[in-house]
């Protein structure tokens, strides 16, 4: 019975605890004037996007980082050339914020990672 009872506890103790899994929250912002077309983020082993994204909207995309390499968003604009910019490096355990800001004047990567060992 007593050991039954060291089971319990121990794992309420996890369940209270709780288990966190690294992961990023990112926000990508239009702020020009025009509509975003065909918008996509590739990170490291995957990818997140959406077909528009409309003068001063934003979408958000949580994700886990598996493997490690650089950040990079593609989207049409509205002449419907392509434009692509470079982000960050990532690698397994980045978690935290980032944005990406479209703006008249470029894309502005905002990241506020931390790493887990």
């Amino acid at each position: 019975m007593r050991s039954l009872r060291i089971f319990t506890l121990s794992a309420l103790l996890v369940f209270a605890t709780g288990c966190h899994s690294p992961y990023v929250e990112a926000t990508v912002s239009n702020r020009t004037s025009q509509p975003i077309l065909l918008l996509e983020v590739d990170y490291p082993s995957a990818s997140f996007g959406t077909q528009s994204l409309a003068p001063g909207a934003d979408f958000h995309y949580r994700f886990k980082v598996l493997g490690s390499g650089n950040m990079t968003l593609v989207y049409t604009d509205s002449d419907h050339h392509d434009q692509k910019s470079q982000g960050p490096f990532l690698k397994e355990g980045t978690e935290g914020p980032i944005t990406i800001t479209i703006a008249a004047d470029g894309t502005h990567w905002q990241p506020a990672f931390t790493s887990k060992p």
